[in-house]
C-alpha cells in the first residue's frame, strides 16, 4: 500500500480514537436503547431515500441491519440484554427476540434463515439483488420496526418518518 492510503487508514483510526465529534442529528441521546431504536430509523430512512434510486443492494442492507437494530432495541428496553452485551450472530439475535415473546420460534427461525440464504447472497454477490426484493425487504422491515415499537412505552422517541 503506498504511504498516502496508509497516512489515511491512520486517521481513520484516529477518529474513533478521539474525542466525539459532531454527533448525527438524532442519535445524541445516552440511552442505548434510543440509540438503537434511532440507528433503526435511521436505516429505515436510508432504504426508502435509496430504494428509488435503484440501489437495491443498499436497501436489502439497510433493512436487514435495521430489523436487527429493532430487535436489540427491544431486548435492551426489556431488560433482556445490558447495553454492553454484543451478539455477534445473528441467529442467536433473531433466537432472542422469540424467547423473550417479541415474536414466536418459528417466525425467529424464519428471520434467521431469510438472512442466512438471502442476505449473504446478495451481500457476495452471489445472487444479484432485485426491486423486488429490496421492496420486500424495506417493507418487511419498516412493519417489523413499527409493530415492535409501538407496543413500547418510548414510542415516542421513534424518529422515523411516515
Amino acid at each position: 500500500m503506498n504511504d498516502d492510503i496508509r497516512d489515511q487508514l491512520g486517521e481513520a483510526e484516529r477518529t474513533f480514537e478521539g474525542s466525539p465529534g459532531t454527533i448525527e442529528e438524532g442519535l445524541d441521546v445516552d440511552d442505548a436503547e434510543l440509540v438503537q431504536l434511532r440507528r433503526a430509523c435511521r436505516l429505515l430512512e436510508v432504504g426508502s431515500n435509496h430504494l428509488d434510486q435503484g440501489y437495491y443492494t443498499v436497501v436489502i442492507e439497510s433493512a436487514f441491519v435495521a430489523i436487527e437494530r429493532t430487535i436489540q432495541f427491544r431486548l435492551i428496553h426489556d431488560g433482556a440484554m445490558s447495553a454492553a452485551e454484543v451478539i455477534s450472530s445473528h441467529r442467536r439475535l433473531y433466537q432472542r427476540g422469540a424467547e423473550i415473546g417479541l415474536y414466536d420460534d418459528a417466525f425467529g427461525e424464519e428471520l434467521a434463515e431469510l438472512w442466512n440464504r438471502n442476505r449473504t447472497k446478495t451481500y457476495y454477490r452471489l445472487g444479484i439483488a432485485t426491486k423486488e426484493q429490496a421492496e420486500a425487504m424495506y417493507r418487511l422491515a419498516n412493519d417489523i420496526h413499527r409493530h415492535l415499537i409501538d407496543m413500547t412505552r418510548v414510542s415516542h422517541e421513534c424518529i422515523c418518518r411516515d
